[in-house]
């Protein structure tokens, strides 16, 4: 009996009859490439300088007997998504290598006619247990997290969606509504969702363009000044270069978050050159992000961020956009770092912590106001999340997790079809464009921004617009 099945035949009284338009999985087939950062990217107190990608490659069927290939990649991203403390990075990296390999076996053994909403809705819970039977083989002293899982399996999930898409010649995210998904999204939410598709969270035409939040790592340079070591590779090296080169319009800034000195005077010198620059350009109108990866201690330590942030650099203060997951992403563990206070200044999201309506949902009761979405999650749960953020008006956008190639292509889709979505991180061009060559040819105004925003011409194809 294959995976999935059992439950599947467990519950009659709650499915529906299969569409004609649902699909199975005929092939499915994973492999791993390494890249190597043109420099260093230092966040959570961590500096990255490689990445492996995950590539899949998926056939499905038609009861017609039609067929159509979909295709897309990710980051495996262990660094962020398994923060194992004294264990070494090739060891939570095969880990994921690992689980994505059980993650394949189990989705090709999943047989049923289905919408990939589906798949991942009876699969999510099989590779949950993978992790965990990975974590026992392996021995690892951390078991692999549910984020970790997430987003090793978010490639798999997305070329299911992108091979959908093909099958009936339709874009990915206007294939994921009432005409093509047989259950509400209760089945998939909760029951405030009853009678509720995806259609009216999801926007029918992408948005022309997305403004692209550039990243300032740690450890990055901000003037000529700054460079101890010289790229030479053509590219800018600094972020002063970067803004004049790329039109920057919006910068996330990676802050540390147990240095308050050191994290104000980080952004209080970030505003000085960019102010600089964007006068030389005669731009006036840009934003910051301002990113801890929950390092802040507490609530109180953000609190005190924004009050000294407010008297040192009040225009800095006075730009900055958003704040993304400044505490511990366990929630439940941290109840007391509640975020109704510092969310009168502005949105609060969360972005490690949201690994299910659950962890949204808790994240509402305790003061954040918006939520970062993620290619790196999965698409399924992307566009559930999605609709859940809107019914609860929360602020949306969208982050990066270093995406290149077909995951950056990915990415722009999510933040072009979710209404209301801000702005949309890219920092692969800054970091490890060797991952990205080539398609610059087909998205030149994604893979080469010149005026600060994401042209997503050519996204509405069939798919995912990433194969």
């Amino acid at each position: 009996m294959s995976v999935g099945r059992r439950e599947f035949l467990a519950m009659p009284a709650l499915l529906l009859a299969a569409r004609s338009t649902d699909a199975r999985i005929e092939e499915l087939s994973t492999s791993f490439e390494d890249f190597t950062y043109r420099a260093p990217y230092k966040f959570g107190g961590k500096e990255v300088d490689r990445v492996t990608v995950l590539n899949v490659r998926c056939r499905l069927s038609l009861k017609s007997g039609r067929t159509a290939e979909g295709a897309a990649s990710m980051p495996m991203g262990n660094v962020w998504s398994f923060p194992a403390p004294g264990v070494p990075y090739e060891t939570t990296l095969q880990a994921m290598k690992t689980l994505a390999e059980s993650v394949a076996k189990i989705t090709r053994g999943f047989r049923e006619y289905a919408h990939p909403l589906e798949v991942n809705h009876q699969l999510e819970p099989e590779y949950l247990k993978a992790a965990a039977q990975t974590s026992r083989n392996l021995k690892l002293t951390s078991p692999i997290p549910k984020l970790c899982t997430l987003v090793t399996a978010s490639p798999i999930d997305a070329a299911l969606h992108d091979a959908f898409g093909k099958l009936h010649n339709r874009n990915s995210f206007a294939a994921a509504g009432k005409e093509f998904v047989r259950y509400d999204l209760s089945r998939y939410l909760n029951a405030e969702f009853r009678g509720e598709y995806l259609d009216p969270y999801i926007a029918t035409q992408p948005a022309k363009k997305i403004r692209m939040y550039h990243s300032a790592g740690a450890s990055d340079p901000l003037t000529r000044a700054e460079i101890t070591k010289p790229i030479g590779d053509g590219l800018p090296e600094t972020l002063e270069d970067w803004i004049r080169y790329s039109g920057v319009t919006a910068i996330k800034i990676k802050l540390n978050g147990n240095d308050l000195v050191w994290d104000v005077d980080r952004v209080a010198a970030i505003h000085q050159v960019t102010e600089q620059a964007q006068a030389k350009r005669g731009f006036r109108d840009w934003i910051y992000s301002l990113d801890f990866n929950e390092r802040c201690p507490n609530v109180q330590y953000l609190l005190d961020f924004d009050h000294r942030l407010g008297e040192k650099a009040p225009d800095a203060f006075r730009r900055v956009q958003y704040i993304e997951q400044p505490t511990a992403r366990d929630l439940a563990a941290n109840r007391a770092n509640t975020m109704f206070e510092a969310a009168k200044l502005r949105p609060v999201v969360i972005d490690e912590s949201l690994t299910g309506l659950d962890a949204l949902l808790l994240a509402r009761e305790m003061g954040y106001t918006g939520v970062a979405l993620k290619a790196c999650k999965g698409q399924s749960q992307t566009l559930l999340l999605a609709a859940a953020a809107q019914k609860y008006k929360m602020f949306r956008c969208v982050q990066d997790l270093t995406c290149p190639g077909a995951a950056l292509v990915h990415s722009v889709g999510i933040a072009a079809h979710i209404p209301g979505v801000s702005a949309l991180e890219a920092n692969a061009r800054e970091y490890v464009p060797s991952a990205s060559k080539g398609w610059e040819k087909r998205f030149p105004g994604i893979f080469d921004v010149r005026d600060g925003y994401l042209d997503t011409a050519g996204l509405n194809g069939p798919g995912l617009g990433t194969s």
